[in-house]
């Protein structure tokens, strides 16, 4: 079976396979402070059951990445991905531009995907794009392993930042 005929394992990255705890503070006032939220990304400790569930689902699937992240951050996300040990893969980002909530960004995304490759699953902590993406058909994992602030819930729906 060659790469591109196994079925992908799409991963979220903040919440799912990386712990923003530490940097969901710059969130918290107004204005948020986006700049340090995501200048801090860097040093997010991995999250265990995430990252060992993309470890074992590199077995059977092709890893990929899908994040609310901007374009802006892919070096960083790249080495931090290898840092951890974690498989290589595509990495799909949020334009830099584009401030839509990820349940509306990461299900066209998927959708896009999903026309040339089987999808088994997405691996997402955030609830809305899971029912978005179990609604489409997709077979979700809901990532229920790490804490979110309300102040990020709700700069992922209201501002589309990540």
């Amino acid at each position: 079976m060659t790469e591109d005929s196994r079925p992908l394992a799409v991963f979220d990255l903040d919440g799912t396979l990386a712990d923003t705890a530490h940097r969901q503070r710059f969130l918290e006032g107004r204005p948020r402070d986006w700049a340090a939220f995501f200048a801090a990304a860097p040093e997010d400790p991995p999250l265990e059951r995430g990252v060992a569930l993309a470890l074992q689902s590199a077995g059977e699937c092709e890893v990929a990445y899908l994040t609310g992240r901007p374009e802006r951050c892919r070096k960083d996300t790249v080495a931090w991905l290898a840092a951890q040990g974690l498989p290589e893969g595509r990495i799909w980002m949020r334009r830099n531009d584009d401030r839509r909530p990820a349940r509306r960004t990461k299900l066209e995304i998927l959708r896009r995907i999903s026309a040339s490759r089987e999808v088994r699953m997405l691996v997402d902590d955030d609830e809305l794009v899971c029912d978005e993406a179990e609604r489409a058909g997709f077979t979700v994992v809901r990532a229920r392993w790490a804490s979110t602030s309300a102040a990020l819930k709700d700069a992922q729906e209201r501002e589309g930042r990540t």
